[in-house]
């Protein structure tokens, strides 16, 4: 008997998969489950038969995306007019709100660099209709241009446009559906933006001692450089992700006299300082990694009038874990049991505990406990049988649990902290080049930082739209945006139609 090629085992393969699906899917209908819904790219030829079809597609498309542009540019406009420009106004060729509309279409056309920003966004096609959509660019500037005048700005004011626009969609109303618990999200969370081995090209990069293998097999250390931020964002319930503030940690805000650097506890305080200063009434609910587990942030949470869902790892607060453990066997009727799409979950919290902290633990804070256990039934990858999974997650919560709150706070609340962990992957993976500096200028870096997240905020919206949205469920966020970009480097755009948006008051409406 022969044996199967290695084409015909991936075949087999590939149909037991198909077969346990199918068997997995019908287990789940009779047990009442329902799966998260999933979204794929689809796989099928082009929608349009006739060039005159794409003509009207590609226009459409533009057309959206210029119309969320007209609803924010004369917030972003008035804006950047307020930087002080410290430039001569005699040599003055392009005005700062032209270059900083300039730096913002640089990310939301994804380019991954400034040289290729330079060489593409320069050609005569793609300036003619830069200039037909924002008639504020009269000419397309060079991006070292640009790069010059970050460095010599107060970049944060870049940051600050940011916060201007969100307060006015805040005051609008327009994130009211997209609430938890009547409050607006916060997640925050640390990751690398940049790193070089032994070059210092800033003082205020932060260093470390990592291990080097040299060439003779023996194994030093040596001096790195690196550049970290915290990142805060709304993290509502539907998944929807919005840039919000950034902090960096930077060797100036360490502990000079202690040789000890900059760290993300550090810089929670400085961003929640910050948030709080701009949005002093703003209803707050933080969620936050383990690492946040501490007596400080939650003291600091209660201060600002903040709720929070902290995640409560197996090795923190052991005080607290034991009083845990000696609770939830007395108060037994603090238990929930509910399905939550394809998993089987089961809730137990006990409420008021008493966390001591602080120099002879003098400070106490109240605080509660959730500890959610799931079950849900996937694929093995490798054998193609059903296989069942477990998980389990703890939160410290700032008010009671009851079987009424406990699916918002954790899984509509708690759970979606993972959002911006998503959402920084994609800034760093999906056209948005957050791991590239665009300048060794640590004020220019900060400010094209800035800027990113602008062009992001900016893309959101755009997608959010009820046409951008379709093409988006079709293709992806990235596909669309290469759509918009490939029309605006040809002649696909009518001049009559886009000039008649130019002169209309757009009004923004989210899905």
């Amino acid at each position: 008997m022969s044996t199967p090629s290695r084409a015909e085992r991936r075949r087999q393969q590939k149909a037991e998969r198909r077969e346990s699906q199918r068997q997995l899917r019908q287990q789940q209908k009779a047990d009442g489950l329902m799966p998260f819904p999933t979204t794929t790219i689809a796989n099928g030829k082009s929608e349009w038969t006739t060039v005159a079809e794409e003509k009207q597609a590609r226009q459409e498309a533009v057309e959206e995306q210029l119309r969320v542009y007209r609803n924010v540019l004369p917030i972003l406009l008035k804006r950047f007019e307020q930087i002080p420009d410290p430039r001569n106004p005699k040599t003055i060729k392009h005005k700062c709100t032209v270059l900083m509309l300039y730096g913002i279409l640089l990310f939301a056309f994804h380019m991954a660099s400034r040289r290729q920003a330079n060489r593409e966004m320069t050609m005569p096609q793609f300036q003619a209709n830069l200039k037909l959509l924002f008639p504020e660019l009269d000419s397309v500037p060079h991006q070292d241009t640009l790069n010059r005048l970050l460095a010599r700005i107060e970049v944060d004011q870049i940051q600050d446009t940011l916060l201007e626009l969100i307060e006015r969609f805040i005051r609008n109303k327009k994130f009211n559906r997209y609430l938890s618990s009547g409050r607006y999200p916060i997640a925050m969370d640390g990751t690398q933006k940049v790193v070089r081995n032994l070059l210092c090209w800033a003082e205020e990069c932060l260093e470390r001692q990592v291990q080097h293998k040299q060439e003779s097999g023996t194994v030093t250390t040596q001096a790195q450089y690196y550049v970290y931020v915290l990142e805060a964002n709304f993290a509502f319930p539907n998944g929807t992700t919005i840039p919000l503030m950034s902090e960096f940690l930077s060797d100036s805000e360490g502990d000079q006299v202690g040789s000890k650097q900059d760290c993300e506890q550090k810089a929670f305080k400085r961003l929640a300082e910050k948030i709080k200063k701009r949005f002093p009434r703003l209803p707050v609910q933080v969620l936050l990694d383990g690492l946040y587990a501490n007596g400080p942030v939650i003291e600091l949470c209660r201060q600002y009038h903040w709720q929070f869902m902290i995640v409560l790892q197996d090795d923190s607060l052991p005080s607290v874990w034991e009083e845990v453990r000696g609770l939830e066997r007395l108060e037994k009727q603090n238990r929930l049991e509910r399905t939550w799409g394809n998993r089987r979950q089961r809730f137990r919290w006990v409420n008021s505990i008493e966390y001591r902290w602080g120099a002879n633990e003098k400070k106490r804070h109240t605080i509660h406990v959730v500890i959610c256990e799931e079950t849900w039934k996937e694929i093995d990858a490798r054998t193609a049988q059903i296989q069942e999974k477990t998980s389990r997650h703890a939160w410290i919560s700032s008010q009671p649990l009851n079987r009424d709150n406990v699916h918002e706070r954790c899984n509509l609340g708690a759970r979606h902290r993972w959002a911006i962990e998503s959402n920084i992957l994609v800034e760093k993976h999906h056209g948005y080049e957050y791991e590239h500096c665009f300048s060794e200028n640590w004020k220019a870096m900060k400010g094209y930082h800035f800027l990113m997240r602008l062009g992001h905020f900016i893309n959101i919206l755009a997608q959010k739209t009820a046409r951008l949205s379709k093409m988006v469920r079709r293709w992806g966020v990235r596909g669309v945006i290469q759509f918009i970009r490939d029309t605006c480097k040809g002649p696909w755009l009518d001049a009559e139609r886009i000039s008649g948006l130019q002169t209309s008051s757009p009004q923004l409406r989210l899905e």
